[in-house]
């Protein structure tokens, strides 16, 4: 594992304190790379959002109602893991 030394603001060194403190977490590098973990998997998931939309823009109209969109996209999710 790489080892880093990282410098935080004094509200945000209380709160990873506040967060190691309540037993949530064993030590602030767990915390740290939880959040990391996290905003990964969250881009992850914009990146899925934005590839769609780009997607939908160039394929124009649809004919389908809007229960017929939303259907479609909900399969689409499972399909993906992310439902």
């Amino acid at each position: 594992m790489a080892r880093q030394s990282i410098s935080f603001t004094k509200p945000n060194d209380e709160w990873l304190k506040a967060q190691v403190e309540s037993e949530e977490y064993t030590s602030k590098s767990e915390l740290v790379n939880d959040l990391i973990r996290q905003a990964r998997e969250q881009q992850k998931e914009v990146d899925w959002i934005r590839a769609k939309l780009v997607r939908a823009e160039k394929s124009g109209f649809s004919k389908m109602n809007r229960e017929e969109i939303l259907a479609k996209s909900k399969k689409e999710l499972k399909e993906n893991g992310q439902l």
